[in-house]
């Protein structure tokens, strides 16, 4: 019975078990599905977040194209939308850079502009004709939404989906990334930092795993960035540094050998068929590191291979001379072909980024361009608010961790510092890494922190008496952190609405109700040049304006925001700080009809010309010293001024007589008050124009407008027919009869 009993129990045994399986097994499935799904939701919301986040300026404005590069990158698209590929890559603008032209195919990075026209394409095939301006202005805010995803893969692969979720979040909507990523902000970098991030997320997939494929992909992301933004260098340059890093702290392996061969062979030919690129990769000192690296790891390949061959005393004998005679050789050999010029030498650009006044000494342009002035140290908090001081603690942690990865993540961070330190641009290649790094040190205080099943499940036990201290800790940790998370998400908000969503063409102010009003000269202007001037008309003006020139009035310029040219820029800063005379007969020499300057004196715009002027002339005086000196632009004292004691200099020059051209007028007595340099400027300050017109002054006199006046018929000097005509006019008034009051 007993025998009959347990046959009859066992199956009942087994079939509970297998009950108790499947009812495991369903609960996971059930709690994975929730997982899935919570996860997907999260993302939507991020996604959400990253897009509206960048709609403010199309919100309170409309959408419009903002700044200045954007203008060029639009005009740009627009012409390939309405040509062939071909004729894209072979444009020469003749309307641009006049006389010169500039050939615009083979100097730009097409990327922005082809995606945006396959896009436009891709819409009209599918029966969606959306205008190609409306996808430039959006372009921006649907990209920061794939670069959140892409940023959460990389992070997964530092950390785990918990950091990688975090990161997502943080720059989907931080400011850092934002200011260059909001609607209308349709500039080379909306594209590049997708890139960027997708790169080295396939790098350190591709390192991680020794994948040909992960690195093939990486290489392929690089090509795409190369063909987008010349800041594709950073890659060039970080990437092999990593392999180098590994390759002293003695990690050497095969997977490194594998993945940074695919990505050198495979990315450097790809990056070479963009026209604008082409031989750079292997003729430029920029790229050497690359080069030079690719070598060094063949040579540590061979000598991984002669290691198991031979005794290790002869092998380090051989690694040290090896070493010693690469690097003399590898050294002397870069500085002989620089020399000979097979290798084009460092750019002023790469040597401002190490020495912070060499380009204020040595190449002005560069200098004068505010995004590469040094940062301030509260740009670092409004860019990124309290991530900025969880950043250090993260790349701790991943100091005490430290594998391959987490040595890139190091890299990254300690380059970009110092680089987003000495040019305010670069913060935004500094954001990604500070967004990663935040999330990944968040996520493992969370981890502890969050994690309250030891208590509870000691407690149950009774193994242990949980410490209600030890909760109360956890719980208030947890909740300054999750506060912190609040008010990075209002300061996001609100950073990005005051600082990063104003179009420069279209400036917001108040109303004295505190009503928002609308400044919109600079279109106003434009517009009346569409208008009113004639279609082969040419514009001098600061090249700062070029682009929105070309790209809103439709007019030939001299110079532009490519500032390819430094002496074309230095005859436009000579024209401005030379008496009225001979900037006429300059600017004829190169058949300007019209000049354009911005004044903000009556408005207080702090970003005018007069404000700028100092950098005209001294890249003018760069060119031409013995006829333009800075110096006499300022008075005695050492003072730049406007009013009464302003330098004769800084009087005659057609900067000054076209900016205060009769603003004194303006104001009661004739005392003009300059609300930008908080000085009064009077009629007897400003001289009369004899070579040039007045015609047109926006409404708040931000734009002013000057045409070259036609040479006298009688072949008379114009300033001499100017004061003849002023004498007859005076004559005329002196001898008109007296009226006659005939009232009692």
């Amino acid at each position: 019975m007993s025998e009959i009993a347990e046959k009859i129990v066992v199956p009942d045994t087994a079939v509970t078990a297998n009950e108790n399986d499947t009812t495991t097994q369903k609960d996971g499935n059930c709690v994975s599905w929730i997982q899935s799904s919570l996860k997907t939701l999260i993302f939507i919301a991020i996604i959400i977040a990253s897009i509206s986040s960048r709609l403010f300026a199309v919100i309170r404005f409309e959408s419009i194209i903002h700044e200045f590069d954007p203008w060029f990158n639009y005009r740009a698209t627009q012409y390939l939308v309405n040509n062939s590929f071909k004729d894209f890559l072979n444009w020469f603008d003749e309307r641009t850079w006049y006389p010169l032209g500039r050939v615009t195919g083979g100097t730009l990075y097409p990327g922005l502009m082809t995606t945006s026209a396959f896009i436009w394409h891709a819409l009209r095939k599918i029966g969606l004709p959306v205008d190609i301006r409306n996808i430039c202005v959006l372009f921006a805010p649907a990209f920061s939404a794939i670069t959140a995803y892409v940023t959460y893969k990389l992070t997964c692969e530092l950390k785990d989906e918990k950091a990688g979720l975090l990161a997502a979040a943080f720059i989907g909507i931080v400011p850092g990334y934002i200011s260059r990523s909001v609607a209308g902000s349709y500039d080379n970098e909306a594209i590049a930092i997708t890139l960027l991030m997708a790169t080295f997320m396939f790098w350190i997939k591709g390192l991680k795993q020794g994948s040909i494929l992960n690195s093939s992909f990486a290489a392929l992301c690089y090509f795409y960035m190369v063909s987008a933004w010349g800041g594709y260098v950073f890659i060039t340059n970080l990437i092999p540094f990593h392999v180098f890093c590994l390759i002293l702290m003695g990690r050497y392996t095969s997977k490194i050998y594998v993945a940074y061969n695919t990505w050198f062979v495979i990315g450097t030919i790809a990056s070479m068929q963009i026209p604008f690129v082409g031989f750079l990769p292997i003729k430029s000192n920029d790229h050497m590191a690359a080069l030079g690296v690719f070598c060094l790891l063949q040579i540590v390949a061979l000598g991984d291979f002669i290691k198991a061959k031979i005794s290790e005393k002869k092998f380090k004998v051989i690694m040290w001379v090896s070493i010693i005679l690469i690097m003399i050789g590898g050294i002397a050999g870069l500085f002989l072909l620089t020399y000979l010029g097979l290798i084009a030498p460092w750019t002023g650009r790469f040597y401002s980024l190490w020495d912070t006044n060499y380009a204020r000494i040595h190449i002005p342009i560069i200098a004068s361009v505010s995004e590469h002035q040094p940062i301030t140290w509260p740009a670092f908090f409004l860019d990124t608010h309290f991530l900025i001081w969880l950043f250090p603690a993260a790349v701790f942690l991943m100091f005490m961790d430290l594998k391959n990865e987490h040595v890139f993540i190091i890299v990254y961070s300690v380059l970009c510092s110092y680089f987003a330190g000495v040019m305010v641009r670069l913060m935004l290649t500094l954001t990604p890494v500070i967004c990663i790094a935040g999330a990944v040190a968040l996520s493992k205080l969370f981890d502890i922190y969050l994690d309250f099943s030891p208590i509870f499940s000691t407690k149950k036990t009774g193994t242990t008496k949980s410490s209600v201290m030890t909760v109360l800790t956890r719980a208030l940790v947890s909740a300054s952190f999750i506060y912190y998370l609040y008010l990075f998400v209002h300061h996001c908000t609100w950073v990005t609405q005051s600082a990063y969503s104003s179009p420069s063409v279209v400036l917001p102010s108040q109303n004295r109700d505190g009503s928002m009003a609308i400044i919109d000269d600079y279109r106003e202007a434009y517009y009346w040049l569409r208008m009113n001037t004639d279609y082969d008309a040419k514009i001098a003006s600061w090249w700062d304006y070029g682009y929105q020139i070309g790209g809103m009035a439709d007019r030939t310029t001299l110079v532009d925001n490519n500032t390819w040219n430094n002496t074309h820029i230095a005859i436009v800063g000579k024209a401005m700080a030379s008496p009225e005379e001979v900037s006429y007969e300059l600017l004829k020499e190169h058949d300007v009809d019209y000049v354009l300057v911005i004044f903000g004196g009556v408005l207080g715009f702090g970003g005018d010309d007069i404000n700028k002027f100092l950098w005209m002339i001294r890249i003018a005086e760069g060119i031409w010293p013995e006829e333009v000196k800075e110096r006499d632009f300022f008075v005695n004292q050492g003072e730049f001024r406007v009013d009464s004691q302003a330098s004769q200099t800084m009087k005659k020059s057609l900067m000054y007589k076209m900016s205060y051209h009769g603003f004194p007028d303006l104001f009661p007595n004739g005392q003009g008050q300059d609300r930008v340099r908080q000085q009064v400027v009077t009629a007897a300050d400003v001289e009369d124009l004899d070579y040039f017109d007045e015609v047109f002054s926006s409404e708040n006199w931000l734009v002013r407008i000057y045409k070259l006046k036609d040479l006298d018929i009688e072949g008379r000097d114009l300033s001499d027919f100017a004061e003849f005509e002023k004498s007859k006019n005076t004559k005329r008034s002196s001898n008109k009869r007296p009226e006659i009051d005939l009232r009692v």
